[in-house]
């Protein structure tokens, strides 16, 4: 007979803090300094963590240099970072459907530095693999080639992409378990696992938080090594 136990919101509670460096959005919020260099998953929003943007944004977070796909549009994902003036600098493979940025940009309240979309994710690898840099033939001949170093390998030129690393990875994963473990949905994989190989602090924000097991060995797509702090489940609104 299959036995099911139901947790009051106190007992979630008590066991969410006995998780891997639990921490509520506004704790996370709080570690995250003004001036951080920041990787954020995401891609046009899929897969990025709503709950730690808006708890930056409630900090009022300043002068953040983030690093991630694209910064979404106004009111979603990145674009709340945006929005509240809380981004000094983008680097990113296109600012989104996002007008914001692109008048921040022009003003000059804003530094964007465009990277090819596969230079990108490579130069976050690398920067989590320990690796001196990427060669790729991406950009040679256009404006991304000015100031980069060309490396000529058997009668090809290649580009030096640097390595990317940043203070804090911000994740939005699907399932979290006790230790750390994450799992993504479909197409909100996209940058998740990447970042968080690439810096000195993983913060994982999961839909879900599941005992040790419940997610299928070959599932898990970032080891709870990597992982420093999950987020704790999200308080349910008050019933009138």
């Amino acid at each position: 007979m299959q036995v099911l136990r139901v947790h009051s919101p106190k007992a979630l509670f008590h066991e969410d803090m006995a998780m891997k460096g639990a921490l509520s959005a506004q704790s996370a919020a709080a570690m995250i300094p003004d001036g951080a260099r920041l990787m954020i998953g995401g891609f046009m929003a899929v897969g990025t963590p709503e709950r730690l943007i808006d708890a930056l944004v409630e900090r009022g977070a300043k002068d953040l240099t983030v690093i991630a796909n694209d910064t979404a549009m106004p009111g979603k994902g990145i674009g709340k970072l945006i929005d509240a003036g809380a981004v000094s600098k983008v680097i990113a493979s296109h600012i989104g459907l996002n007008p914001v940025t692109q008048k921040k940009m022009i003003a000059g309240e804003i530094a964007v530095e465009l990277v090819p979309q596969g230079s990108l994710i490579e130069r976050i690898r690398a920067g989590g693999m320990g690796l001196g840099g990427v060669l790729t033939p991406t950009g040679l001949g256009t404006e991304v080639e000015a100031g980069k170093q060309i490396i000529e390998v058997e009668g090809k030129s290649f580009l030096l992409e640097t390595p990317l690393r940043a203070d804090f990875a911000l994740v939005g994963a699907w399932q979290a378990d006790h230790v750390g473990n994450l799992s993504y949905l479909l197409t909100a994989h996209n940058f998740n696992p990447i970042v968080a190989l690439a810096a000195d602090v993983v913060i994982a924000e999961p839909e879900s938080i599941v005992p040790v097991g419940v997610i299928p060995p070959d599932s898990v797509k970032t080891p709870g090594v990597l992982v420093d702090h999950l987020l704790v489940r999200a308080p349910k609104p008050a019933q009138a």
